[in-house]
């Protein structure tokens, strides 16, 4: 019976370990410099939804501005509110429904954690909420593809069913200590910062509202110029800013990992708008502010993937390399003729897709000898490749399925579509009854 009871009790910490988590009756402590680092990732990564809301707005005509921005805050508000409600329980509770998502009760209003301090020596109050900014940006990428064209008010029930069925088992999948994601192949599926979870999930739902919604009315002959570069500007500056906490923070850790996330960051993103530029002096002769921009992100969407396993030498090959592929989907996108309004796929769901699959070409010696070692005998980058590919077009398939049905369910029940009218009038006017700068006639 004794025997019984120490094997229960080694399993359940084991269990509990393997989450991450320890009670706070543990000899663990806190790790103040890494709850410091932590806590400013958090605020850096929450930085990048207004710096998402002023990159939009910028780039929208003058009488969508507001709507369009409201959309980035429409997102900080009611994922700020299932987050601590169910989305961290579904995200990172234990494995239900087969695995399909997470669940467990002491996660329900983060009720279970207030003591809880996890293996990485950080109070889980900090992981939860750090996580929590991830859920809040990745439905406010989605809606730079239909931006000008969308109910606010299906809009926000949209994003709210789309980070329930949609966010929180990928990010299940990919990142809890059980998913099946983060436990395939010898390593698991690498995405160190979400290129799956994050980019490639809210791309591919993009597209698939976009093409779902039809384009904009009077699209592309009547849609006119961005109303305001400088503060897309701005808005870019501010997300690469965010996203060293974004990458950087992924490490959980204030160490050498760190560290190499961080420099890993600043390089792709330099190297993608670098590329971005050159291609837009050959190809047009000029180099736009918008082109630099777009590369900026290129360059940090597919490092986001790759941050803890490639050297800066994978970093410069990468941001190079999403920015020419994403370069060429724009112009795919014009040929093709669908209104992927602010490229959140030509951007976010391409770049995401190059980095995670691209990222097996430039991973560490170091990180392909310990997968060996895990393999137990060798291990190769063409069975990472296997495992990448997986991982990617799971989120795909997944991702589009069923925002496919959200999408539908949503627009048969209060309407996602905006109607004429408003559309034509306007989401500031029509769906705030304000307007984002003060003209008597804004277009």
């Amino acid at each position: 019976m004794a025997k019984k009871i120490s094997a229960a009790v080694m399993l359940f910490f084991a269990v509990m370990m393997a989450h991450g988590t320890v009670w706070a009756g543990e000899p663990v402590s806190i790790d103040t410099g890494t709850t410091s680092w932590m806590l400013t990732s958090t605020a850096l990564v929450l930085l990048m939804v207004p710096g998402l809301a002023m990159f939009y707005g910028g780039l929208v005509r003058t009488k969508n501005v507001i709507g369009t921005m409201m959309h980035s805050f429409g997102a900080m508000v009611i994922i700020g509110v299932l987050w601590p409600l169910v989305g961290y329980s579904l995200s990172f509770g234990h494995g239900i429904l087969g695995g399909l998502v997470g669940w467990d009760p002491k996660y329900f209003m983060l009720q279970g954690i207030d003591d809880t301090i996890m293996a990485s020596h950080i109070p889980e109050y900090v992981f939860a909420m750090f996580q929590g900014k991830f859920a809040i940006i990745t439905p406010a990428l989605i809606a730079g593809a239909f931006a000008e064209r969308v109910n606010f008010k299906g809009y926000l029930l949209f994003i709210a069913l789309w980070s329930i069925f949609v966010y929180s088992p990928i990010c299940h999948w990919v990142w809890a200590g059980d998913g099946f994601l983060f436990n395939l192949g010898a390593m698991g599926a690498i995405d160190f910062a979400g290129g799956t979870v994050v980019h490639i999930s809210s791309g591919v739902t993009g597209l698939v509202a976009a093409l779902f919604l039809g384009s904009r009315r009077g699209y592309p002959s009547n849609v006119t110029s961005p109303n305001n570069l400088v503060m897309t500007l701005v808005g870019a500056g501010l997300l690469w800013v965010g996203w060293f906490g974004f990458n950087a923070g992924s490490a959980i850790a204030s160490d050498l990992a760190t560290a190499r996330a961080l420099t890993v960051t600043q390089v792709a993103a330099a190297s993608g708008a670098f590329t971005w530029l050159i291609i837009e002096l050959v190809h047009h002769n000029k180099a736009t502010s918008l082109g630099v921009a777009s590369g900026i992100l290129a360059g940090l969407v597919a490092i986001t993937p790759a941050a803890g396993v490639v050297q800066p030498s994978g970093a410069f090959a990468l941001g190079a390399i999403a920015a020419i592929v994403c370069y060429l989907g724009l112009m795919l996108k014009s040929k093709l003729g669908y209104d992927d309004s602010l490229d959140a796929f030509g951007v976010h769901g391409v770049g995401g897709i190059v980095g995670a699959l691209c990222l097996i070409f430039f991973i560490r010696p170091s990180w392909m000898a310990d997968a060996a070692v895990k393999a137990g005998g060798s291990w190769t980058v063409w069975q990472q490749l296997g495992v990448q590919a997986t991982a990617v077009g799971i989120t795909v398939v997944y991702a589009a399925v069923v925002s496919l049905v959200i999408l539908f369910i949503v627009e048969k029940t209060i309407g996602l579509r905006a109607k004429e009218n408003d559309e034509m009038s306007g989401l500031d006017h029509s769906m705030h009854s304000e307007q984002g700068y003060g003209l008597i006639n804004p277009n």
